[in-house]
């Protein structure tokens, strides 16, 4: 089964030459999104079983992306088959056949749910921009990224449930934008490893924080006070997005209010340890998982109470 992983599957001339129908290409995507090394579920138990399928889909091919542009190991391959995966999709709302397994099962929630092709091209151009982008300017530089690689996500979450308001929209942009920024900050040390700094540029500067402190691993105060900053800047996007439970199917809603609170959990883990995310990444457990599933079935019953 190992074939069938992205890298793998495209260096196997049986798997690419082979003709993938429907019913196989649906079993790829499910096996894909429910045998990934992530410890995450995609699809909730809680979310309607008639979605969890397109969510199987749109999951899988974000997938594909996401190695296409992390595990070739090689920036210029990484936007070569980056390309090649655009035209593939454009290929596809241009009306051609698909003969990817991705794009089979794809077509069918697109066709389904009436989705457009920009979250989807957006996806793809984040990651493309990760292979030449390693630093960010300011606020607005990196928010304008996570535009790109969070937002659409959410955005398709939301479209798949129904939802396509702009309030609704602008909510999810806030979490999804919020829950990046999060995982930003729990993996400096990891993004130091591929020359990447998600770190404002201006923050750095305005702290007289060093990068060559950075990849030392040494928590100056100087960094300790560029992360309080940008830990209370997501705090503050998280915050911004939450009423966006309320205004959703109680199933969603707890998977929105879930994913939130355990992104505000990643912060307040970050603070217990002085904002030094350079000698130990901060991570929740599972006990602290189960605790935040369980405050947010409450939080979700009060709600209903009242």
């Amino acid at each position: 089964m190992e074939l069938l992983q992205p890298i793998p599957f495209l260096r196997s001339s049986e798997a690419r030459g082979r003709h993938w129908p429907l019913a196989e290409s649906l079993h790829y995507t499910r096996w894909l999104a429910t045998h990934h090394y992530e410890n995450f579920h995609v699809v909730s138990l809680l979310l309607p079983k008639r979605l969890h399928q397109d969510f199987y889909n749109v999951y899988a091919f974000c997938r594909w992306a996401d190695d296409l542009g992390d595990e070739t190991g090689d920036p210029r391959e990484s936007l070569r088959l980056l390309e090649w995966w655009r035209g593939e999709l454009r290929a596809l709302f241009a009306g051609g056949p698909p003969s990817h397994p991705v794009f089979v099962a794809l077509a069918e929630t697109i066709r389904r749910h009436e989705l457009p092709i920009d979250p989807f091209d957006h996806l793809i151009d984040a990651f493309m921009q990760d292979q030449t982008v390693t630093r960010y300017r300011d606020w607005d530089h990196l928010l304008d990224y996570c535009r790109r690689s969070a937002n659409p996500v959410g955005r398709l979450v939301l479209m798949l449930c129904g939802y396509r308001d702009p309030e609704r929209f602008r909510l999810s942009d806030a979490t999804c934008s919020a829950l990046q920024l999060a995982n930003f900050w729990q993996d400096v040390a990891v993004d130091l490893e591929k020359d990447r700094i998600y770190l404002p540029q201006h923050l750095l500067a305005r702290h007289a924080c060093m990068e060559q402190d950075l990849f030392a691993r040494r928590a100056t105060p100087a960094f300790r006070r560029v992360m309080e900053e940008a830990v209370d800047y997501a705090q503050a996007l998280f915050e911004q997005g939450l009423p966006l439970a309320r205004m959703v199917d109680r199933r969603l809603a707890l998977d929105i209010d879930l994913f939130s609170r355990g992104g505000m959990k990643v912060l307040d883990k970050i603070r217990a340890q002085d904002f030094d995310v350079l000698a130990s990444r901060p991570a929740i457990s599972k006990t602290e998982r189960a605790l935040l599933l369980l405050q947010s079935l409450a939080r979700l019953a009060l709600r209903r109470a009242a």
